[in-house]
């Protein structure tokens, strides 16, 4: 197991946790409730909080990609994101993928975990699970016990493509469980399909790393309450910059701030 890199307190401080005309697409991955008799697969969203300056974090790349791949939990459609945090920036690399905002995120995570500080790698399984982010072991374990939960149906499907880069997408979900939260966030997940990168300096120089599902933009779009559901246009703007041009969306329902997840559905677009 690869030693769990701690955030350095200077740059990452407790504050932090109060925070194409249609192109081909595949097929939206609708969810299911847990224990379905007619064997479908319960997604399951596992988010990797990594940085391309941790010397530690390309096991953890190289395992996001194979849970993707492999998909080895029988009752799960694991549906990936990996998200590049930025407070390794400074110490000898930038991160080409990193943004503040996925720091943010892994701070509200942190937060909810009761965790002292943040570090890299780290695997988080549906809002409700997080382990060193290279845990095999942990993962597997995570990801058949988050299948036991009951999920909403959730789907996104590609509309049109609009000028600059803009898509149109329809998001729809079902009503929320009753031992859910009394509101919960929807957000639209933009990511490039896969990315590469040769690092110069830091930690990993001299090594080229690749990436699956790199997280480009997350987007909050609405809220659904206890009584309601969502069924609704939304636009995003996609990163022309992966490699291929091939990209993913995920719509994402979670307790906020960064709670369970109550449903997920992807989409893959090409270009």
């Amino acid at each position: 197991m690869a030693r769990v890199r701690l955030a350095l307190i200077g740059m990452v401080s407790i504050a932090l946790l109060g925070l194409l005309l249609p192109l081909r697409c595949g097929a939206a991955h609708g969810a299911a409730h847990a224990g379905n008799a007619d064997g479908q697969r319960v997604p399951v969203l596992v988010e990797l909080f990594t940085s391309e300056g941790c010397s530690d974090c390309p096991p953890a790349d190289t395992l996001l990609e194979r849970l993707d791949q492999s998909q080895p939990v029988g009752d799960a459609e694991l549906i990936v994101l990996s998200e590049h945090v930025d407070y390794w920036d400074g110490i000898g690399w930038r991160d080409p993928y990193s943004s503040h905002e996925y720091t943010e995120r892994q701070g509200a995570y942190a937060a909810q975990f009761g965790l002292a500080s943040v570090y890299t790698p780290q695997m988080v399984v549906d809002g409700r699970f997080q382990f060193v982010g290279s845990d095999e072991r942990g993962a597997i374990t995570a990801i058949e016990n988050a299948t036991k939960a009951e999920k909403i149906p959730v789907t996104v499907t590609l509309i049109r493509w609009e000028s600059n880069g803009m898509a149109a997408l329809h998001v729809s979900t079902g009503q929320l469980p009753h031992s859910s939260a009394t509101s919960s966030e929807v957000l639209i997940a933009a990511a490039d399909e896969s990315d590469e990168s040769h690092v110069e300096r830091g930690e990993n120089g001299g090594r080229t790393l690749k990436h699956v599902a790199v997280l480009r933009s997350l987007t909050r779009v609405g809220t659904i309450d206890g009584s309601g559901e969502f069924s609704q246009e939304v636009k995003v703007k996609l990163h022309r910059g992966g490699k291929g041009g091939n990209f993913r969306i995920v719509a994402i329902v979670q307790e906020a701030p960064a709670g369970r997840v109550l449903g997920v559905g992807s989409v893959r677009l090409s270009n």
